[in-house]
């Protein structure tokens, strides 16, 4: 029998996602098979301290580090493949992404650019608009700049870099826009002003490197429990806060425009591995993108999964299919010469 492949799984992490890493690194790991993968953990908590497990049922802690430290690469640099299952700063951001680069370890999703650019909303946009990709409209705000807003109400404040909804508001008047600009600005130092578009949220999964290819869409109907009228956090992530409709309600021209879309956007945003592209619909037609997330929810229950499981990859081969295309980037580009 051949060696098995020895993954890291490294979870946890110093944003507010903490705990959905946590559920999400579990699927992972009962998703990895016994017979093909040997696991180990690396688990960040919130004050930003690593700890090494054993990756074991038991969640045994090997030992507790403090960053940084040179046992971090040097245990990275021990497995064969790393599957970070961070989100937001310090994770999906390309900090972790640099480290991995340094240690000189195979590892799952967007390399150091691709990861630092689909995490600032931003320039992301900028880049999108400079490939022909239709991106929602937007003004970008600086410490010190008075709030403005060209777009007329309801509009969405937001940090430029930061993951899941946490930070947003959505504004309905003028004398609610500067509370939401300095709840904005508490989370970053750069501040997104976003047009609101009426319309279908849709999104799409993306799998593969140099040739990915798209799920199928899937609309997103949302819930949101705190009185909220939009997908927040709560909608995400508690049960029963959205429902997803695979394929989405839209004619085909458009469901398929919205994949070509997909891929676009993740080869414009140098990704590799995988994505989860987010749009809007307005009047069945016309498809905006919103954003890329390069580690989405990785739960069996996740979007992202749900997406490839209704075109036909389930989510065991979903995450061998990942771990194989680490594998297959490194090894195309250790033939490079620097």
């Amino acid at each position: 029998m051949s060696k098995r492949v020895r993954v890291a799984v490294l979870l946890g992490g110093r944003s507010s996602e903490h705990e959905i890493s946590l559920a999400s690194a579990r699927s992972v790991l009962e998703a990895l098979d016994p017979e093909r993968y040997e696991t180990v953990t690396v688990e960040i908590g919130r004050d930003g301290r690593w700890e090494l497990g054993t990756g074991s049922d038991d969640g045994s802690v090997a030992e507790t580090l403090p960053v940084p430290t040179s046992k971090v690469p040097a245990t990275l640099g021990e497995v064969d493949v790393v599957f970070p299952v961070l989100h937001g700063p310090f994770g999906e951001d390309g900090t972790v992404q640099g480290l991995l680069e340094l240690a000189g370890v195979p590892y799952v999703g967007a390399g150091v650019l691709g990861s630092a650019l689909a995490m600032d909303k931003d320039v992301f946009k900028a880049v999108m608009r400079d490939r022909g990709i239709p991106v929602t409209r937007n003004i970008t705000l600086r410490q010190g700049q008075a709030p403005e807003n060209p777009f007329g109400y309801p509009v969405f404040v937001k940090p430029a870099r930061l993951g899941s909804s946490v930070g947003i508001t959505k504004v309905g008047s003028e004398n609610e826009l500067g509370p939401a600009v300095e709840l904005a600005f508490r989370h970053d130092e750069k501040v997104l002003v976003e047009e609101f578009v009426s319309g279908v949220e849709v999104e799409c999964g993306v799998l593969g490197n140099e040739k990915p290819i798209a799920s199928l869409p899937g609309e997103i109907v949302s819930h949101g429990f705190q009185g909220a009228d939009w997908y927040d956090f709560s909608a995400k992530y508690e049960e029963g806060g959205m429902d997803l409709i695979v394929p989405p309600r839209l004619p085909q021209e458009t469901i398929e425009r919205v994949q070509e879309l997909a891929v676009r956007s993740f080869v414009a945003g140098e990704c590799e591995g995988m994505a989860r592209v987010d749009f809007f619909v307005r009047d069945e037609r016309e498809v905006l993108l919103n954003e890329l997330n390069t580690i989405p929810g990785f739960t069996a229950t996740s979007v992202y999964a749900k997406l490839f499981e209704d075109s036909g990859i389930p989510y065991a081969e979903l995450v061998d299919r990942l771990v194989q295309l680490a594998l297959e980037r490194h090894e195309r580009r250790s033939r490079l010469s620097y």
